[in-house]
């Protein structure tokens, strides 16, 4: 399998992953598993440091571990607040492992691309 690291520099009007494309997600913390949020608003809000009870984000995420594969079915491009340049709010379908055929958000920074001729 081939994966690529993608930066956020996408520009503000387009996503840097494209609707469709195969993805794997691993996260570039210390700890790689993904936290994949319930709407496109709390990944958001989350990103900008906001969350009342630890309880609201155990609710309100499944856990993906390293390398779940998914495929992008929706972008809000620019939207996550980050250190240096904002990062697309990416809404996935998990492919595979425990929380198979779900729907969630994450960020770019959650993904890696998989390569043109590469299927997950």
């Amino acid at each position: 399998m081939v994966v690529a690291l993608i930066s956020p520099a996408g520009g503000a009007n387009s996503c840097v992953v494209p609707v469709g494309r195969h993805v794997v997600l691993s996260s570039r913390g210390l700890d790689p598993d993904v936290f994949v949020w319930d709407s496109r608003r709390r990944v958001v809000e989350y990103a900008e440091g906001y969350w009342r009870r630890t309880h609201d984000v155990l609710e309100h995420t499944m856990l993906a571990n390293a390398g779940t594969r998914a495929v992008v079915i929706q972008c809000a491009p620019g939207i996550v607040p980050a250190p240096d340049d904002p990062l697309d709010a990416v809404g996935v379908r998990i492919l595979n492992g425990p929380n198979r055929g779900r729907y969630g958000w994450v960020t770019t920074e959650d993904i890696r691309i998989v390569g043109v001729h590469e299927r997950v």
